[in-house]
């Protein structure tokens, strides 16, 4: 894994989110810092752009198995892990088979880091495996990550040094994980999508994130007495980067480069209210939500705040900005409401955004005694128990319809 490289410090990624158009500059960085680091994601990085709809996760998996020494598996793309060369790189104390409980993923690897026999081991948290979509998850679960890494701890504490985690569990959870596990030196933080990057201790576990999106990067590095560690973003070094890249880097950057050409093609005129400006996600989806339930007659639509992204928006649509705003191919279904919650939607809403985080629902409050609702697939399948009908409309039509007033030219 770390052949002929002397291991000096952890760099780590989080929630790229196949955010690859930073092209050379991201690639060119973490080409160099192979050379005395060892290369780590925290999870999540398929899934989020038009390059991973396009590419179907080829271009990814490229970058992973390139430049990444260990990495631990998120929500999104969660099957891509499975893929054999890339399972042989995921670690993940946690995640285990429902029926027998052995590991899904191997659970830790040691690496030599500054002379130190170093554990790298990761976590995803229970919430974050709940998101992952029903079929996938399917005859798995996760264990409490405490208890795992506790477990984990006690059978090869004799083997190692130090204690390094990638968790993809939020950046506040892991600040629990650190007061419950005193034990880890480092944790590398993922999964929150949240303003706290750290440096943070807790007791002596360092804390830390690079920022999402592919924007920056974590740094631990061990010195004389303890672990110390720093954050950055990519764009501080593009100036100093190398523009020569090996051979598979330069193919995955020419890749980019056609997808590129592919993004950029028009799909109509942006509706005035949308036009040149920051896209207001939850205004966006309440009006496709108002939309949706007056042009097609339903009693009541929900939709989940997290199934959209927001990005810049200009004069135009562009198939980039549609596969940035609705990346996750979500269809429209008519999901059946449980017989518990008609008559109790305050509980029904309740039940939802626990699980997946804000709603918009139109009409709003929602009215007693429904018995069904307009909402996508993924919440239909992951909260109310897939039952559901297909409408044949899918989430990014919509979306264009509402952010274009229906203009393709």
């Amino acid at each position: 894994m770390t052949a002929g490289r002397s291991v000096r410090q952890i760099l780590a990624t989080t929630d790229v989110h196949s955010a690859l158009d930073a092209g050379a500059s991201f690639l060119g960085h973490l080409h160099e810092a192979r050379s005395d680091g060892l290369l780590v994601d925290c999870g999540d990085f398929f899934e989020g752009t038009g390059y991973y709809r396009l590419g179907k996760g080829a271009l990814e998996r490229d970058v992973l198995l390139s430049l990444y020494d260990v990495i631990a598996p998120g929500n999104h793309g969660w099957a891509h892990y499975f893929e054999p060369a890339l399972h042989q790189r995921t670690i993940c104390a946690n995640a285990v088979d429902d029926s027998t409980g052995i590991p899904l993923f191997r659970r830790l690897r040691i690496v030599e880091v500054a002379g130190r026999p170093t554990a790298v081991t990761g976590v995803i948290g229970l919430q974050a495996f709940d998101s992952i979509p029903v079929v996938q998850r399917a005859g798995q679960r996760a264990v409490e990550p405490v208890k795992a890494l506790r477990e984990l701890m006690l059978a090869h504490h004799h083997e190692v040094d130090s204690w390094v985690l990638l968790s993809h569990s939020g950046f506040e959870e892991d600040l629990g994980l650190a007061d419950a596990c005193p034990f880890l030196d480092v944790i590398f933080a993922g999964h929150c999508h949240s303003d706290h990057t750290g440096p943070a201790r807790i007791g002596s576990t360092l804390v830390l994130k690079g920022r999402e999106l592919g924007v920056g990067y974590a740094v631990a590095t061990y010195t004389p007495d303890r672990w110390v560690g720093r954050t950055a973003l990519f764009s501080d070094t593009a100036d100093t980067t190398p523009s020569v890249l090996p051979p598979e880097l330069v193919s995955v950057r020419d890749r980019i480069a056609a997808f590129d050409a592919q993004l950029a093609e028009p799909l109509g005129r942006i509706a005035e209210q949308y036009r040149n400006q920051q896209l207001d996600r939850r205004a966006l989806v309440q009006d496709l939500a108002d939309r949706l339930r007056s042009g097609l007659g339903r009693d009541a639509v929900v939709l989940n705040e997290t199934a959209f992204r927001t990005t810049i928006l200009g004069e135009v649509l562009t198939t980039g900005d549609l596969l940035a705003i609705e990346p996750f191919a979500n269809s429209l279904v008519e999901a059946d409401i449980a017989p518990a919650h008609p008559h109790d939607t305050e509980a029904l809403l309740a039940h939802l955004t626990e699980r997946v985080g804000p709603l918009v629902t139109s009409p709003d409050p929602l009215p007693a005694g429904l018995t069904s609702v307009l909402t996508t697939d993924y919440l239909a399948d992951s909260c109310l128990g897939g039952r559901a009908r297909p409408t044949g409309l899918n989430l990014g039509s919509a979306i264009r319809s509402t952010l274009t007033n229906g203009d393709d030219h």
